[in-house]
Order: C-alpha cells, then sequence, then structure tokens
C-alpha cells in the first residue's frame, strides 16, 4: 500500500465509522498521540491523549461505541500532499496537513480540528501500518468531546 492510500484508508474509515477496520491500520505497538502544537514548539511532552498500543485504540473504540455519550455527527477528513521519508532504519515518516469537519445530525457543519499529521510506518506483511501516528492539533482548544479519532 503506498503512503497517499493508506492516507486515503485512514480518513475513509473514520469518515465512514468503520473504526474496527480503522484499526487495522495500526500495529499492534502503535503510538496515538493528540499533541497541541503549541506543546510541539515549546518542547513540552503535555499531550489531549495518547494511547500507547493498538490494544488502548481498541478499547477507546470499544468505549465510544458502549459506553460513551457524545454529540452524534459526521466527520469529514480533508488530507493535503503526502510527504514520504524514508528512515534509515528501514521505515518511512509521513506527513501532511489536514482539517477535520464535523456535520450534526441537524445538518450544522462545522470545522472541528485543523493541523498536521506526523507518522512513522513500516512496511507488516506487505502493507505500510502506522507504529507511531502523531496528530499535531493547531489548537489547544477542541470545541466538544474528542470522541472520534483525529
Amino acid at each position: 500500500m503506498l503512503a497517499c492510500e493508506l492516507m486515503a484508508d485512514y480518513a475513509e474509515l473514520i469518515d465512514s465509522d468503520r473504526l474496527e477496520e480503522w484499526l487495522e491500520l495500526f500495529t499492534e505497538d502503535a503510538r496515538y498521540d493528540v499533541i497541541p502544537r503549541e506543546n510541539v514548539e515549546q518542547g513540552l511532552p503535555l499531550s489531549i491523549m495518547v494511547c500507547s498500543n493498538k490494544a488502548q485504540l481498541r478499547d477507546r473504540i470499544t468505549a465510544l461505541r458502549q459506553a460513551n455519550e457524545y454529540n452524534l455527527h459526521y466527520d469529514r477528513h480533508l488530507i493535503g500532499s503526502v510527504r514520504v521519508r524514508p528512515s534509515a532504519d528501514g521505515t518511512f515518516e509521513i506527513g501532511a496537513n489536514y482539517a477535520v469537519f464535523q456535520t450534526t445530525l441537524e445538518g450544522q457543519s462545522r470545522l472541528f480540528s485543523a493541523g498536521c499529521y506526523k507518522d512513522r510506518v513500516r512496511i507488516v506483511d506487505g502493507q505500510l501500518r502506522i507504529y507511531d501516528k502523531c496528530v499535531i492539533v493547531d489548537t489547544f482548544s477542541i470545541p466538544t468531546l474528542l470522541a472520534t479519532p483525529l
């Protein structure tokens, strides 16, 4: 799978609420981190959300499906040009800007989050898989509960 296809699949699976399939884009040891841009720029480690492995991501999806109460909405990810850089250890760094819009069931759309992805991926069974997903949000303020993945 090419890096552009991985990013397209990432967005499509979230936007179509196929989160259990979305999990398959990650390795078992994957890290998922949502961190504000100002913290990255200042070298501060505080994140909005961290999952240290795929099991924690799986738990988050289970909680979303069975326990959490949040505003029902539709997500729409827009992902900019994907940049790929090989690393010396045979893995790849993938980066792209993103914007996520949310539309309520009443039909109101608004920008929910904008920022960039800085991911590390490796080939597993012939497919690119994410082992470090870093979502850098442009603002610390999330307008509502961060329920669905960015």
